[in-house]
């Protein structure tokens, strides 16, 4: 069960763009709340108490306890608009959720003992994380706010896929069901001399300068004449 996250907003009727673009120059976010099999409803969030939120990853994988005037409603971060060079966020979309219906959210992975693993303490292995979050279905509360993979095991040449994540009780992968294709690596260690042969082996259609010949290189020679 993962900690309650609070966040503070009061309801507001005035809506377009000049509303918005007022609500902003006197510090706060407008917001909408939808789902839930209930009408949209327009919010606003005073946006320094939000900003301080966003720094957090609970923020954006985590069941939100939004208090709209008071009354509090679970949802969940489906949007944010953030300004494209000032630190301001200028819009969000919540989701209610519903205790008993599942939902899908995408939910961060933490990787442990990577250090300390075959891998981790051998010379020349790179290690890389080729996903840093998953998406999940559960209900409610059973939503994770992270899921750890531990690589205490992890050895040169490994390749850690989705299927191999221990799960929390009553939490899966949707991805996994539409099959094997679908079971993508999200770690793979290997010697650091591979990735660069990888990287730098010629294609068949190179030839090396050194190995075109004398006769290649010169003209044909131009017919005598009779």
């Amino acid at each position: 069960m993962s900690t309650n996250h609070n966040i503070t907003a009061s309801g507001r009727k005035d809506e377009g763009k000049g509303a918005s673009r007022r609500l902003r120059r006197s510090g706060q976010v407008p917001a909408i709340v939808y789902g839930g099999h209930q009408e949209p409803q327009s919010v606003q969030i005073e946006h320094n108490h939000l900003w301080i939120a966003s720094q957090n990853e609970w923020f954006y994988s985590a069941i939100l306890d939004l208090a709209i005037d008071g009354k509090v409603q679970k949802v969940l971060l489906r949007d944010m608009q953030r300004h494209p060079f000032k630190q301001q966020i200028l819009h969000l979309d919540f989701l209610r959720v519903s205790e008993n219906e599942a939902l899908r959210a995408k939910v961060p992975l933490h990787f442990v003992n990577q250090e300390t693993s075959p891998a981790g303490k051998s010379a020349g292995v790179v290690v890389t994380h080729e996903l840093n979050e998953v998406e999940v279905s559960c209900l409610p509360k059973d939503l994770p706010e992270f899921i750890e993979v531990d690589l205490s095991a992890l050895a040169v040449g490994d390749i850690v896929h989705l299927s191999q994540v221990k799960l929390p009780k009553g939490v899966t992968i949707p991805a996994l069901a539409h099959g094997k294709e679908h079971d993508l690596a999200i770690v793979i260690a290997k010697h650091a001399r591979v990735e660069a042969e990888e990287t730098a082996a010629p294609t068949s259609a190179e030839v090396p300068a050194a190995k075109v010949t004398k006769a290649e290189a010169a003209p044909a020679a131009a017919p005598k004449k009779k």
